[in-house]
């Protein structure tokens, strides 16, 4: 069974924005009491956030799929739906967040960072919201948004700050055990260790974090093995360390060839020549493996490694390991930059930014891009004529029904609003303006007008009994 993942891909889906409400208001002897439709509410997002009790991304491999809920649609009597819930997502400290081209979107390190992995659509406004001076009594409403939709990869690279790296068997689980508190699975066979482990060591002021790698093998960088599968996970320590088997039993290896062996992986996988090394020679305990340290020993420090030899059984040579690494850590720490203050930095759009484009594309379609024009086109439901009214004065006093006349547009050519996989399409009627009486009339609702006369013959019976009551205040003596 798979206790352990380290990489999934997640389906993720936010909430879809309520539907706005186109809502009357009547009560007796008040036919048209005035527009009271609620607006929707918003759909939920899914957020994934740092949990440091989460050391695994097993869930989301059984679980991958993930959906926030949608916003209420709203109501009458002014009544606003319900916001969807955010979906919280929790993962473990390292996350790196990915699209499906591989491009990284997020590096999710430390307790409660954040990331928005899907936005939830807006809820569209209810003809209450949309009433003004001009369009009293809107008969229609805005839809809700659409959530963002779409998957991530979500990769594990485990936080620590010494990496214990190795040939299968070379005591890198026993090492780390008697180092710090963890228990990892111990065996005399290889790939005992199916997944990483992490301790934390105390030496000194300094307390720093040592995860044990499963075993390296030849050809590892390139998927044999376990090593590609765990790699990842020494990208963000700041020391590796080789555990090199002085007593090993094979007639092919040598603690010399092991490291070669080891660094040539390291170094196809790439990113990490900056490290600094220290080699230790592990199970001097054995009698041969004494004496193969004693000899090698010289070679390794012409070549510049720090070396220790250690019994991870007798306890040998541990202290002089664990405050050596401290030091190497501590540096690297104090080495590091310090994080600047959050700067906010006020990107203004320039003057002649119209906020869409009009391109003319090889078949004669204009297409219409920019966040305004299409946001409203999702808003838009085009089985109610006055809300399409709405939707053409919107383009029109943004300018589109401009750039499409400078772009060479004519009555009755195809219009396309949106990406090409999601685009509205519809043959261009230009606005004929007879005056200034004439603007902003489109998707106004004539109920008002078809009331005027009733409201007209009201105002002058209200009139006439006036006339009358003045007339008998007049004649009255008392």
């Amino acid at each position: 069974m798979t206790t352990f993942v380290d990489r999934v891909e997640l389906h993720v889906a936010a909430g879809n924005g309520g539907h706005g409400c186109a809502s009357v208001h009547r009560e007796k002897f008040k036919p048209l009491g005035g527009p009271d439709g609620g607006n929707g509410g918003r759909g939920g997002d899914v957020i994934l956030v740092v949990d440091q009790s989460v050391t695994t991304l097993l869930d989301y491999h059984h679980s991958p799929h993930r959906k926030a809920t949608n916003g209420k649609p709203g109501e009458g009597g002014n009544r606003s739906g319900k916001d969807g819930q955010d979906l919280v997502l929790p993962v473990p400290d390292g996350t790196v967040v990915l699209d499906s081209r591989g491009e990284v979107l997020a590096d999710l390190v430390g307790h409660g960072t954040t990331y928005v992995a899907a936005e939830g659509g807006r809820g569209g406004l209810g003809n209450a919201a949309l009433a003004s001076a001009r369009r009293k009594a809107p008969g229609f409403a805005l839809l809700g948004e659409p959530g963002d939709a779409g998957d991530v990869v979500l990769e594990l690279k485990t936080v620590a700050d010494v990496a214990l790296v190795g040939y299968p068997s070379a005591g890198k689980s026993s090492l780390i055990s008697v180092l710090s508190a963890a228990k990892p699975k111990i065996a005399d066979y290889p790939f005992t260790t199916l997944v990483p482990n992490l301790g934390v060591v105390t030496a000194g002021a300094t307390v720093y974090t040592v995860a044990d790698v499963p075993g390296l093998i030849p050809g590892a960088s390139q998927g044999r093995g376990l090593g590609l599968e765990f790699l990842r996970h020494v990208e963000r320590c700041s020391v590796l360390v080789h555990v090199l088997d002085t007593a090993t039993a094979e007639p092919d290896r040598d603690p010399v060839s092991d490291l070669d062996t080891i660094e040539a992986e390291l170094a196809q996988y790439g990113g990490l020549d900056d490290r600094p090394r220290v080699v230790v020679l592990n199970k001097v305990d054995v009698p041969d493996g004494q004496d193969l340290a004693d000899m090698i020993r010289p070679d390794l420090l012409e070549r510049g490694y720090r070396v220790f030899e250690v019994s991870a059984v007798a306890h040998k040579g541990l202290k002089e390991l664990s405050f050596a690494l401290a030091e190497i850590v501590a540096r690297a720490r104090a080495d590091r930059p310090r994080e600047e203050a959050t700067r906010i930095v006020i990107r203004p759009k320039a003057v002649d930014d119209a906020g869409f484009t009009v391109t003319r594309e090889d078949d004669g379609l204009f297409r219409v891009r920019g966040e305004k024009p299409e946001r409203w086109v999702r808003q838009t439901d085009f089985n109610n004529d006055e809300a399409v009214g709405y939707l053409a004065d919107r383009l029109n006093r943004l300018g589109v029904e401009e750039e499409l006349m400078k772009a060479g547009a004519r009555a009755g050519d195809g219009v396309a609003i949106g990406a090409e996989d999601n685009a509205v399409v519809f043959d261009w009627e230009p606005t004929v303006m007879a005056g200034a009486e004439m603007l902003g009339r489109r998707g106004e609702d004539h109920r008002m007008e078809a009331l005027r006369p009733a409201v007209q013959r009201r105002r002058e019976r209200e009139a006439e009994r006036d006339e009358a009551q003045r007339e008998f205040d007049d004649f009255n003596p008392f």
